[in-house]
């Protein structure tokens, strides 16, 4: 049991049955501000820009990297796994899920969500402590992650959290429903 602001969660390792909660979880988010990316002919900068109206960004169900195929192998091989964070009545908060990849000792985190009603306690930062200890476990050298730039709210808790800013991708959203917007991915060492 993690105790975060005086609430209880328990942390484990997501089962086949948690898959519907996992898919049901809430990941939108709203913000005031997002990060405009001014690109040079040798590197970009950020800055970070007001919207107004604030920004309500909803990611698709059906969008997904072609990755998860729904197969148990990764979770056989136990090198991408989802691990949960559950409040004291059982339900889902959230959950942070991940893959290491031994050639270059990487561990990905490939998403992490916290249910609207769990954010600003430090859940998020619970979940990526476990998936830290994970890396740690398996020998990785570092935690990378992408995120879009116009998650300003996740790009400062990822900042608050050791990460930095490791490179720039601007083709990678061109023909989802989240054109324009650009890929930052940051890397933080394990120790």
């Amino acid at each position: 049991m993690t105790t975060v602001d005086d609430t209880p969660y328990a942390l484990r390792t997501a089962r086949p049955e948690d898959t519907d909660a996992v898919e049901a979880l809430d990941g939108s988010f709203t913000t005031a501000t997002v990060f405009h990316v001014e690109i040079a002919e040798d590197g970009f900068t950020l800055r970070e820009t007001p919207v107004d109206p604030p920004l309500t960004k909803v990611f698709p169900e059906d969008e997904s990297d072609g990755d998860d195929d729904g197969s148990e192998k990764d979770a056989e091989e136990g090198d991408s796994p989802t691990f949960l964070a559950l409040g004291a009545d059982g339900s889902l908060a959230g959950f942070v899920s991940v893959s290491y990849a031994p050639w270059n000792r990487r561990l990905t985190i490939e998403d992490i969500e916290v249910g609207p009603g769990h954010r600003g306690r430090g859940v998020g930062r619970a979940l990526m402590t476990r998936a830290e200890e994970f890396a740690r476990e398996r020998g990785a050298g570092h935690v990378w992650l992408e995120v879009t730039n116009v998650n300003a709210p996740a790009i400062h808790a990822y900042r608050r959290m050791g990460f930095s800013l490791c490179g720039l991708d601007t083709s990678l959203y061109a023909f989802t429903s989240s054109a324009g917007e650009y890929a930052l991915y940051m890397s933080k060492p394990c120790s």
